[in-house]
């Protein structure tokens, strides 16, 4: 039998128990101490070491730069025992000034560009110090303001937050990813910001619309436009989340289009890579050429050459807008660690009213240790003036006693502390110099306690002194607003149409459903190569820019761009595998033209109508269903209607009869069955019954090709008079031998 394992004296806790609590242990270290900022100087825990290991290096902006190595092993082994690459890439976010609205971090060396901001060189090779910036994060950390914790070993301390002067969060923005939540907080224009302080430190109460007169949207580093409604960007302040939209911005330089800024984040190489590729899939016609002209002096600088000075260059710009990364969304979720430890959501007053209230408690700490400093000055002031006035008695209480502080002390009233300064006097500071400077000094520190205090007692002084601070630090490190903020519709994609090269094409549709495009409308469609079976069925003319249209023998009408089509080299694709037609559904027809353009549609039983191309398009790949088929029956090759000319209707059946009328008698519909066009008796459709064989559109003075076989007839348009009558009759039979009638031709086909 096996020992029963000895649990005496271990801690025992269900599974359920010991994993949630694990969990959420991991989740609010990842909340608190990594992911999200702190609202007092807005940096996460790494960030805020990294600056002030830099400071505790002596890497001021006023000194040498040091290799980054440097740094990077400070922090991690001082504060931050997480990877060095971490670190370093943190830091080098600090120092990018197309990351960050005002830099932290001064660097040497590559640290990253637009186009590659991750293509930074390895710490060793790059060196570092901080900016005159990081003077709003550090000037006060010595004076009292802030508290101070162990680090991870407990070997040192490290301050919990830095004392910023600045709202650095909503200067710099910031974003992170935790457990259950995230932060993406814009930058904004220092100038701005400074100003809506001042603004609701004098007026608590302000609101959203108060602040926005002084804060008319955020501000990023690499410039661009915020096109985003100015009631989008409330929302946003009020709630405290929702989406920005940035838009490149661009200028007209010699009929060229400068790309001169970009928006946040979007690096000029892709927005190139993404407009090349429309160029490569001749999906740009209006583009000629793109060129990258960036350097050091222009550091964004993409030049777009249109096709021609007639190209409409807001219309492209539109187009390019909408289909690449020259405009973007911006998330903003300003989710963020408040003064007491716990993260929330806050609006733009709320998030102002935060950090004034930090920077409140800061100065005021700051102050009051000022104040404890001053006082104990004096205090010490006041025994060595004591020792000056009674100086012999002083020596000799030092000569002569053993221990000549507690006599000292009894004798003249004096603190430990003050004694212990008198016997700390050097002999050359005995000197009646001294005296007048001490006298000096205490008048000079009294003035300064009396000030220190009226402010820490008056309100309206302590606000004073902020509002005077904000406003001194905003002299040293603001700069002009880089994002312009301009309202604009949202952009929109040009059509497919016009993306395409206008060229004269004729579509050529086989019989067995194969389609191409012929470049030009000289086309002899019939002189094609067509596969073994197979052979001509219809075409035609139109445009390379234009929809082309296939009617199969259902009814349904499909479309797709003409330059899509193959070439005419070959012998097409069969459109069965571009369509999905109805099992057992034939192509029987091609249409291509303006939107306003119309054809002759019809069945065999007879019946058909004049329909407009703008009423058949279909983006579905099953089609749109246009003319009615009686069961058994199938739709004939439509016919072109040409644009004001007198025309004929010409129509022919399986029989050999043929039927000329009037185009007026055929209605123009969108959809149906029509009306008759010549009198077909019996309404079963079995071989060998007759049928509809063709119609076609015959302009004034044209003529008319009858295809019989391998022959043809012509009959001009005198000769139509012979067949000439009114729609719905049974028409005159052709001449014997051109009976079995394939196809009508007209031979005006229309350009």
């Amino acid at each position: 039998m096996q020992n029963q394992l000895n649990l005496e004296g271990v801690e025992q806790q269900a599974l359920k128990e010991y994993t949630e609590k694990a969990y959420l242990d991991y989740s609010m270290y990842v909340i608190l101490d990594r992911a999200l900022p702190q609202i007092g100087d807005g940096l996460k825990p790494v960030q805020r070491r990294i600056i002030y290991a830099m400071s505790e290096l002596g890497l001021s902006s006023g000194q040498k730069h040091k290799k980054s190595a440097r740094t990077v092993g400070d922090v991690i082994g001082k504060f931050h025992p997480h990877g060095d690459s971490a670190c370093y890439e943190a830091m080098v976010l600090m120092a990018q000034d197309f990351s960050y609205r005002h830099p932290i971090v001064d660097g040497q060396g590559n640290w990253g560009s637009t186009d590659d901001p991750k293509s930074f060189a390895a710490m060793r090779y790059t060196e570092s110090r901080l900016r005159p910036y990081a003077k709003s994060l550090l000037a006060e950390l010595g004076q009292g303001t802030v508290d101070w914790a162990p680090n991870f070993d407990g070997t040192m301390d490290e301050p919990v937050v830095l004392p910023a002067r600045l709202p650095n969060l909503i200067l710099n923005g910031t974003t992170g990813i935790a457990v259950g939540m995230s932060t993406d907080v814009p930058p904004h224009n220092l100038k701005e910001v400074a100003s809506a302080l001042v603004h609701l430190i004098d007026n608590p109460d302000a609101t959203v619309s108060h602040l926005m007169k002084h804060i008319k949207g955020p501000d990023f580093p690499t410039g661009g436009e915020l096109v985003s409604p100015r009631a989008d960007i409330k929302q946003i302040y009020t709630t405290g989340g929702g989406t920005l939209r940035l838009r490149a911005s661009y200028r007209i330089e010699h009929g060229d289009i400068v790309i001169d800024s970009l928006p946040y984040q979007i690096s000029g190489s892709k927005i190139l890579e993404q407009i090349a590729a429309q160029m490569r899939n001749k999906k740009l016609p209006l583009v000629d050429d793109l060129r990258d002209e960036s350097d050091h002096e222009a550091p964004i600088r993409l030049v777009i050459s249109p096709k021609s000075r007639r190209v409409d260059v807001d219309e492209l710009m539109s187009h390019l807008f909408s289909t690449t990364s020259l405009e973007r969304t911006v998330r903003v979720n300003m989710n963020i660690v408040a003064l007491d430890g716990r993260p929330r959501t806050f609006n733009l007053v709320g998030l102002l009213s935060e950090w004034l209230k930090f920077r409140k408690d800061t100065v005021k700490r700051r102050l009051n240790h000022r104040l404890q400093i001053v006082k104990d000055r004096l205090h010490i002031l006041d025994g060595l003036l004591i020792a000056y006035l009674n100086i012999d008695a002083v020596i000799k209480i030092i000569r002569t006693e053993d221990k000549p502080k507690p006599v000292l002390m009894k004798k003249f009233k004096l603190s430990d502390v003050q004694a212990e300064s008198i016997l700390n006097l050097r002999l050359r500071h005995l000197a009646r110099l001294e005296e007048i400077k001490i006298t000096g000094e205490q008048g000079d520190l009294n003035d300064e306690r009396q000030d220190l205090e009226s402010i820490l007692k008056s309100s309206i002084k302590l606000k004073s002194l902020i509002k005077s601070e904000i406003i001194e630090d905003t002299e040293s490190y603001s700069n002009a607003r880089r994002t312009t903020i301009v309202e604009r519709e949202a952009a929109q994609a040009l059509d497919e149409s016009q993306l395409v090269a206008s060229e004269p094409v004729t579509v050529v549709l086989s019989r067995r459903g194969w389609a191409r495009a012929a470049k030009g409308h000289d086309i002899d469609s019939l002189a094609l190569s067509y596969k073994s079976g197979d052979g001509f069925l219809a075409a035609a003319q139109g445009k390379s820019n234009q929809l082309a249209m296939f009617i199969d023998s259902t009814g349904r009408v499909y479309s797709v761009l003409a330059q899509t089509l193959p070439s005419a080299r070959g012998q097409g694709d069969p459109l069965s595998g571009l369509f999905k037609p109805p099992d057992g559904a034939e192509f029987c027809g091609a249409m291509i033209g303006e939107a306003d353009d119309r054809y002759l549609l019809a069945s065999d039983a007879g019946y058909g109508f004049v329909a407009t191309l703008g009423d058949l398009v279909s983006r579905n790949k099953a089609g749109k269903s246009i003319l009615r088929v009686p069961a058994g029956g199938k739709a004939v090759v439509p016919s072109f209607v040409p644009r004001d000319s007198e025309c004929l209707i010409a129509a022919v059946s399986s029989v050999g009869r043929l039927l000329c009328f009037e185009m007026e008698e055929l209605p123009e519909l969108a959809k149906g069955k029509g009306n008759k066009l010549v009198n077909i008796p019996g309404k079963k459709y079995k071989d060998g019954d007759e049928q509809l064989v063709a119609a076609v559109v015959v302009q004034e003075d044209a003529s008319l090709q009858v295809h019989t076989g391998t022959r043809m007839m012509t009959l001009k348009w005198n000769d139509l008079d012979d067949y000439y009558g009114e729609r719905a009759l049974r028409g005159r039979m052709l001449p014997k031998g051109w009976r079995k009638v394939e196809r009508l031709l007209a031979t005006d086909l229309p350009e």
